[in-house]
């Protein structure tokens, strides 16, 4: 019975959905929720309103797929919506703050050449070599003031973080 519309419904509905394939899902669809209608007791009335009920539940079927994608978009929007970086928040600017005021803390602590050393590398990016240089030292001291400006750093760090 339904058969002589099949085509005439699969064309309409790859135009609707711009693909073929889910245009013959539609169509599946609509027949079998129509042939499950009619055997519920809900025939349609003759003189072809079975092709008027087809059309029908078949445009139904893509305007509730098309709902459906539609809000799977606005629920993956929703969920991947852009966090400001970690490092704008305050807090985490707050804690940033305050680890660098301790670093500082212990770096003008440090004994005067020991200072000196690691605030040529760290801060003015000299080489060993340059420091040495700089400073009348060898660079193996250099190495071993930088090494101690480090220790006191992270042991700083490490007891601020409770670690």
């Amino acid at each position: 019975m339904f058969e002589r519309y099949y085509q005439e419904l699969l064309r309409l509905m790859s135009r609707a959905t711009g693909c073929r394939d889910k245009a013959q899902d539609v169509v599946q669809e609509a027949y079998a929720r129509v042939l499950a209608a009619k055997r519920g007791g809900h025939a349609p009335a003759p003189d072809g309103s079975e092709r008027a009920l087809l059309y029908v539940t078949a445009r139904n079927i893509v305007i509730d797929q098309q709902r459906y994608h539609l809000h799977r978009q606005h629920e993956d929007i929703e969920h991947h919506e852009p966090r400001a970086p970690r490092a704008d928040e305050p807090e985490q600017r707050l804690a940033d703050r305050q680890n660098m005021d301790r670093l500082l803390a212990i770096i003008d602590n440090l004994p005067p050449r020991c200072r000196q050393a690691f605030a040529l590398y760290k801060f003015d990016g000299l080489s060993h070599i340059e420091i040495a240089a700089q400073m009348g030292i060898s660079v193996n001291m250099v190495e071993k003031h930088i090494i101690n400006g480090m220790v006191a750093c992270k042991k700083a760090l490490a007891e601020g973080s409770g670690a």
